[in-house]
């Protein structure tokens, strides 16, 4: 009689059945939804701050946040795609340490690489927002806030690899710890330099900027401590011959990456396009899609931490070249990063009204047009939720085998002829305004998800799932 398989991200051991690869699967996704949960608070504080400022300052911080992020998680998808790679090599079991440090170097490597050309353009943000028409004072202030920021960029990268590895090697419950702390981190900056308590300079949005660049950098050190001392994590020695270039596994994680950066570029495209096209109709329907839209980022969340555990559970067993374990951490993690889903859309759909006043006072007579718009967009919110959660989780477990250039031609049609197209001729030609937009946007997410899903069920034929040998 044979001993239960005990699935370990850290040894690679093959799941026994559905029930082992659950629980792995489960065991690893659950401290990263929570700390992308966290991570959404530490953005939110940040606007909570800001937002006292004023108008102006607010827009600026907004404008500059978005221009930031869209780099920054671009390039996060970048330099984490190290992750199917050291998944497969822990499934091989064949010189894990040498071959996991190699990838982990060599993704921080290209972090610093990618990461001089985007930071230099970021210091020219008040001449790209002068150029997209924005408002002169907001621009202005907008690339002040930049300048101070992109010091971020590099710490917020390594952050995110190290994040990655830990979790690879069977370390995932570290994120929720360090995003916590720097939940705490973020707050007590904010305080102290936006309106400059306990005798500090009440710096205004410069402060806010440094509070994220001082968060950032603390999130860094933490996982850095954490590599170093955890007694699962210290013995690959991952900052060993750091100065080591091993550049054919750089240009392999790259491989991976640049498609990864490239569909994550356009689906936040599509979602920042249908905020332009908002702003065409007017300005309570940009804050009504604001609203619902943080409500659709938020439950988001935890389908994206399933699909980032996925990726790890699919490539193990990639790299251990067997079918049988592709197959069932795969379909695992799509059934329940979609079943999860369920449960957020069922929200959306009954208490819409509930959700909206995290943001607003929905009884107030000045929020009655923005709060029924909310609920609008929250119905067509609540139908596209199980097709973003299937279309995340379908991307995570592909990336698993290491194919990314299709699902990102699949991303570009999905999202910007299907999505942005349907978003036009609804929302404007068909006259549905608001809720047109939004049906495009379901509309992206629909296609995406299908051929994504479709795709990952034709892996054998199209001969995915078993890994290549040296």
């Amino acid at each position: 009689m044979h001993a239960p398989a005990t699935p370990a991200p850290l040894t690679g051991e093959r799941p026994r059945d559905w029930r082992d690869e659950a629980r792995a699967l489960i065991a690893l996704a659950a401290p990263l939804v929570g700390a992308n949960l966290l991570q959404m608070g530490v953005y939110a504080i940040d606007v909570v701050f800001v937002a006292r400022l004023g108008t102006v300052e607010f827009a600026a911080a907004t404008l500059g946040v978005f221009l930031y992020s869209l780099v920054m998680w671009a390039l996060i998808s970048l330099a984490t795609a190290c992750a199917p790679l050291i998944a497969a090599e822990l499934g091989r079991r064949r010189h894990a340490v040498r071959e996991v440090r190699r990838s982990f170097r060599m993704a921080l490597w290209l972090a610093v690489v990618a990461a001089i050309p985007f930071s230099l353009l970021l210091l020219f943000g008040e001449r790209l927002f002068l150029l997209a028409g924005q408002d002169p004072r907001v621009a202005v202030r907008a690339g002040a806030f930049l300048d101070i920021l992109v010091l971020a960029l590099v710490p917020s990268l390594f952050a995110a690899v190290m994040r990655t590895v830990a979790a690879a090697l069977g370390r995932p419950g570290w994120a929720v710890g360090v995003t916590t702390m720097a939940l705490g981190v973020g707050l007590l900056f904010n305080w102290l330099l936006v309106f400059g308590n306990l005798g500090f300079p009440a710096l205004g949005l410069e402060g806010s900027a440094i509070a994220s660049v001082v968060t950032t950098v603390a999130m860094m050190l933490a996982y850095a401590a954490i590599l170093c001392l955890d007694p699962k994590l210290r013995r690959y020695r991952l900052f060993g011959r750091w100065w080591r270039s091993e550049w054919s596994r750089c240009v392999e994680i790259a491989r991976i990456g640049v498609p990864i950066a490239l569909t994550m570029t356009m689906e936040a495209g599509l979602f920042g396009g249908a905020a332009l096209l908002m702003g065409l109709i007017g300005v309570t329907e940009v804050a009504a899609h604001a609203i619902a839209l943080n409500i659709a980022a938020l439950a988001f969340q935890i389908p994206l931490g399933v699909a980032q555990a996925a990726t790890i559970r699919v490539g193990m067993g990639y790299g251990a070249r067997d079918r049988d374990w592709v197959t069932r951490a795969g379909w695992t993690a799509i059934v329940l990063g979609t079943g999860v889903m369920v449960v957020t859309a069922v929200m959306m759909w009954t208490i819409p009204r509930w959700l909206i006043a995290i943001y607003v006072d929905v009884d107030a007579p000045a929020e009655r047009v923005v709060v029924a718009l909310a609920v609008q967009y929250l119905a067509v919110g609540a139908v596209f939720q199980l097709f973003d959660g299937a279309q995340a989780v379908a991307a995570g477990v592909l990336r698993g085998l290491q194919d990314t250039r299709v699902p990102m031609v699949i991303a570009g049609l999905g999202y910007w002829i299907a999505g942005f197209g349907t978003a036009v001729l609804l929302g404007f030609w068909a006259g549905w305004d608001g809720v047109g937009i939004w049906a495009g946007l379901a509309a992206g997410l629909v296609v995406v998800s299908i051929l994504l899903i479709w795709r990952w069920s034709a892996r054998d034929r199209l001969r995915l799932s078993i890994a290549r040998t040296d």
